[in-house]
């Protein structure tokens, strides 16, 4: 797949519509279009001795709102390779200062999907590290890798989401997370490019957030600066606005995006254009969790996750 194509894959029509809490239904559901999605990668995928999936685990938001990957769309990724593979393969994220990995991963469900397979979780902050100099703008940048992003092939498996500053999470963005970097956070994901070259980046456009979540049901697949562009214009941002991405855009083609089952611009249309909330306010993704949560174990909801004091 070329640097600037996209290639879209509409979710099964039975899963259309809203969330379905059944993981294994939303697994059946995945598993044809996760097929189509992977499909223009799988030669360069099937040669690696190891895979390391890097998933937009950043938090333990509820994976109906939006805000993470599913653990599904991970789970439906893991079985494909699985059978048309013969490499190792790891889902990854990264202990920050507000919270552990393996609590993040435990609230989200990977760590209970992932017995159902071979692979494994991995903690990149526990990783030995790489350190490495490149260059932006004729700067030098110090970067500390974790190992396994620069020796493994690498998919990286954002959500569709806005970040706190305003430009789109993206691929890129997961991508530095995990990369400790002496540059400002908008150089990170461009000094980060040269060092991590992942096969191909997926997009979990399953749930989508744009001011709230929305069921978009769509895969994306491409090269991360590509799908990063393509979930910007469906969040309705300019890429003269995402330094990040600009940079790294300025010398690629412009993006086209192919598909048999999606409508591009009815998809657009169906994303709002939103921020995300102030942080001294309930997260509308807190509350879609909690809704969730109150439904199936029959609790009620406080007033103050309904917008009460």
């Amino acid at each position: 797949m070329s640097a600037a194509s996209v290639r879209a894959v509409a979710v099964d029509a039975a899963r259309r519509g809203g969330w379905i809490p059944d993981i294994d239904a939303r697994l059946t559901h995945l598993e044809s279009s996760m097929r189509d999605v992977l499909s223009p990668s799988l030669e360069a995928l099937a040669d690696a001795d190891r895979i390391t999936l890097v998933p937009d685990a950043h938090y333990p938001f509820h994976p109906s709102s939006g805000m993470v990957t599913d653990p599904a769309v991970i789970g439906a990724m893991v079985a494909h390779l699985e059978d048309e593979t013969d490499a190792e393969i790891a889902v990854a994220g990264a202990s920050d200062d507000r919270i552990a990995f393996d609590r993040t991963a435990d609230y989200l469900g990977y760590t209970s999907l992932l017995e159902r397979f071979d692979a494994t979780l991995v903690d990149l902050a526990d990783e030995p590290r790489l350190d490495e100099v490149c260059s932006v703008d004729g700067t030098p940048v110090a970067l500390s890798v974790p190992e396994r992003l620069v020796e493994s092939t690498v998919v990286v498996v954002p959500s569709l989401r806005p970040t706190a500053a305003g430009p789109v999470a993206g691929a890129m963005r997961t991508l530095a997370a995990s990369i400790d970097c002496d540059a400002t956070p908008a150089r990170v994901p461009v000094a980060t490019r040269p060092i991590v070259d992942p096969a191909v980046a997926i997009v979990d456009a399953t749930t989508a957030y744009g001011g709230e979540p929305v069921a978009a049901n769509v895969l994306f697949s491409g090269s991360p600066s590509a799908v990063d562009a393509v979930a910007s214009s469906l969040l309705g941002r300019s890429l003269e606005t995402d330094d990040a991405l600009k940079t790294v855009r300025e010398d690629e083609e412009p993006v086209s995006v192919e598909s048999e089952t999606v409508d591009f611009d009815r998809l657009r249309a169906t994303i709002p254009d939103g921020d995300l909330p102030p942080s001294d306010s309930p997260h509308p993704a807190v509350s879609t969790a909690y809704r969730v949560y109150a439904a199936v174990a029959g609790d009620a909801v406080p007033p103050q996750i309904e917008g009460g004091q």
